[in-house]
């Protein structure tokens, strides 16, 4: 076997053993894909229903088996389904109970008014992983799958455009767990 050959296959098994050892978060923006990724887990949804009016940090709920709890330095409102912080600022909602996997929702900005603001939105886990995507409307899938440890959770930051525009608050709705 050439001297060539050898060095490759030994840094193929290396790349296969090293990938095998190591994590993948997987983003989706696309719900089908995501749901046809975690079919085989249990799902949960906290669609923020149960609550109404203005909640102080942290402010924590249950889905299915997973607690989770939201924090945010002004705390939080809630109505028509969605989740706001009261004032600009990012939120960040911890999962504790079930092992989470995979977790999505459809994440936004507000204005003061409650009305979705079109701007940008970065979503992150706890490992560092990110997405950033511009948003217009309230039904924008944002969904991360683990393949390795749990997810422990996730940040939303939200950001209008262009200055002079109104302050932005982050925003979910529809918050799902696997």
């Amino acid at each position: 076997m050439s001297s060539f050959r050898l060095v490759w296959t030994a840094a193929a098994a290396a790349a296969v053993i090293s990938s095998a050892a190591s994590a993948v978060i997987t983003i989706f923006n696309d719900k089908t894909l995501y749901d046809a990724q975690t079919a085989a887990l249990t799902q949960s949804m906290e669609t923020f229903d149960s609550y109404s009016g203005s909640y102080t940090s942290p402010l924590t709920g249950v889905a299915g088996g997973v607690t989770w709890s939201a924090t945010s330095a002004s705390g939080f409102s809630i109505a028509a389904g969605q989740m706001s912080t009261q004032l600009p600022g990012s939120m960040n909602i911890a999962f504790s109970g079930a092992d989470v996997r995979g977790v999505y929702g459809n994440f936004f900005g507000t204005d003061a008014g409650g009305s979705v603001t079109t701007g940008l939105v970065f979503v992150t886990l706890a490992d560092g992983t990110g997405s950033l995507i511009f948003v217009d409307n309230p039904n924008v899938f944002f969904g991360f799958y683990s393949d390795g440890p749990a997810i422990t959770s996730i940040s939303v930051s939200a950001q209008s455009l262009a200055s002079g525009l109104p302050a932005v608050r982050a925003s979910v709705a529809n918050l799902g767990f696997s």
